[in-house]
């Protein structure tokens, strides 16, 4: 294994975009999120220190780096950047960003053969019915990076180092060390792509970031029973706000009932019909 971190993608542009890319969601104390494109990275603060929750589409270090300067000042660094999961539009921007910061990354442990250069993710399933980026996903990078000994295991039961308010949640089926963050003092969840408030599957939809609760992306997910286990986990917590990997922050009782159906319906809601993922 090359001892320099490497990515085959991060220097490739994906060509997608919404209408609350660059916005800013100043959630709850403590809690921002940004929009990259077409996906979700989080700011959270915990006392004077900073953590970066995944890095974004593929070029978009300095876009972030920048949203972050603006809530933490210009000479913080995150004290380091956990990742709910390694596809490409969640790691884009790591490899710049850890070069620049100089900080360690935590993910779980199932996910490090994708962050440090051993496996490359199974390719995206296009078959699956859906919209045009459900038919583009054939064209999504799937491959693995390696950011070597810069990047670590999530610790035990939960333990999130420097962060005694949250705890992470093993939440496969989208990716085998897929986890979610949750603030048990007022509910708060980051659910990275376990489930989306947009329809990922629809360019249509994700432009213009028609608010709406699915499952995880069904191009990208190869475990569906594992990740229906995973919405039953989290629908359990009784969320009162969720930050996704994608779509908008949403909160309150749109947030229940929406995730008690997704819950309940997960099948005839979130499964693909067909697919070489279905078992």
């Amino acid at each position: 294994m090359s001892d320099q971190m490497e990515s085959s993608f991060e220097n490739k542009w994906m060509p997608m975009t919404s209408v609350a890319s660059g916005l800013e969601f100043d959630v709850l104390p403590g809690v921002f999120c940004y929009t990259n494109q077409i996906v979700n990275v989080v700011f959270l603060r915990s006392g004077d220190d900073w953590y970066l929750i995944d890095a974004g589409m593929p070029h978009s270090a300095d876009t972030i780096k920048s949203a972050f300067e603006v809530h933490a000042g210009v000479e913080m660094a995150p004290k380091a950047i956990l990742l709910t999961h390694g596809h490409f539009d969640h790691v884009g921007g790591i490899i710049e960003l850890v070069e620049q910061w100089q900080v360690p990354v935590y993910a779980h442990a199932l996910e490090l053969p994708y962050l440090t250069g051993q496996k490359d993710y199974p390719e995206p399933d296009g078959s699956v019915e859906g919209g045009l980026i459900a038919k583009m996903s054939r064209l999504f990078p799937n491959d693995g990076i390696n950011l070597t000994d810069h990047v670590q295991a999530l610790g035990e039961n939960g333990q999130i180092p420097g962060l005694p308010e949250w705890k992470w949640i093993h939440t496969p089926g989208h990716t085998p060390g897929h986890v979610s963050f949750y603030r048990e003092e007022d509910r708060t969840l980051i659910a990275g792509d376990a489930f989306v408030t947009v329809r990922q599957d629809s360019l249509y939809k994700v432009f213009t970031q028609k608010q709406e609760l699915s499952g995880p992306p069904r191009y990208y997910t190869t475990d569906w029973h594992a990740a229906w286990d995973s919405v039953k986990t989290l629908e359990a917590l009784k969320p009162s706000t969720a930050i996704t990997g994608h779509g908008l922050p949403m909160s309150g009782e749109e947030l229940r009932k929406g995730l008690a159906e997704l819950s309940r319906d997960f099948e005839k809601l979130a499964m693909p019909d067909h697919g070489k993922y279905l078992q």
